[in-house]
């Protein structure tokens, strides 16, 4: 069976990155990154970005921001297996299957990741709760398999990452992303698995309630934006939008 590794092609990176960010823009007001939460790259060792997982538009971010604020890193993330059969084309582009819920699920995944996290250049994105949970969700799950990372990478860093989507003054949502503290796999590795799983949870429940904080302000200035998209609504109902637009619709103004 050919390698996941060797079934990535720049080509079709390059044309799913134009396709997704078509899709993205039709949807969203832009992606934004908190200021604070800036990503570090880590280089010469190989990156584990430990993402939650709040929505299906996950799919589409881990091609947009790995493309934009980590673009010297080639990206690889698991994928449900019987998912993967539907959407082939997506081995493509890094994508790997793994079977869910089984242990041999589990040994597929630590496999594909340990050949991976092999190459310093490489990312590995993985979805800590390994299911769709809400973000306001605590405990924060943690999949099995997350906390053998450190075992078959141990030189490796851990980076958690947030990610929430929210409904500001606009038609369309907002993504928002932010990026924790780095842990270096081989400090967790001192901890038993417990301690572990508990270490990694904290970091990523420390960064998720941070970039909470930020949705909750509705103010764009505590942001940087990776990315644009679209804005309000399209057509006539747009144009009378912006024709009666008053300050009081924007979350900053407040009343003097």
């Amino acid at each position: 069976m050919t390698s996941p590794l060797a079934l990535r092609s720049e080509w079709w990176l390059r044309f799913f990155d134009r396709a997704f960010t078509h899709r993205f823009a039709r949807s969203f007001v832009a992606l934004r990154l908190a200021r604070w939460g800036e990503p570090e790259a880590a280089p010469g060792r190989p990156l584990i970005l430990l993402a939650n997982h709040p929505g299906w538009w996950d799919g589409v971010l881990t091609m947009l921001v790995t493309r934009r604020l980590l673009p010297e890193r080639r990206g690889f993330v698991p994928m449900d297996a019987a998912a993967l059969k539907k959407y082939g084309f997506m081995r493509r582009i890094g994508v790997f299957g793994v079977e869910q819920d089984s242990p041999r699920g589990v040994v597929q995944f630590l496999d594909t990741a340990r050949q991976v996290l092999a190459d310093p250049s490489h990312l590995l994105w993985v979805n800590a709760p390994g299911r769709f949970a809400d973000v306001r969700e605590r405990p924060a799950p943690i999949a099995p398999g997350m906390t053998r990372l450190p075992e078959i990478a141990p030189d490796a860093v851990l980076l958690p990452l947030a990610i929430e989507y929210a409904h500001w003054t606009e038609a369309r949502g907002e993504a928002l992303i932010a990026f924790g503290a780095p842990m270096a796999a081989k400090d967790l590795l001192a901890l038993p698995r417990p301690a572990r799983e508990d270490a990694m949870r904290a970091a990523m429940e420390a960064t998720m309630d941070r970039l909470a904080q930020d949705a909750i302000a509705r103010d764009p200035d505590r942001f940087r934006t990776v990315l644009a998209g679209g804005r309000g609504m399209g057509g006539i109902y747009g144009a009378w939008q912006r024709l009666r637009f008053a300050p009081e619709h924007d979350a900053r103004a407040r009343p003097g």
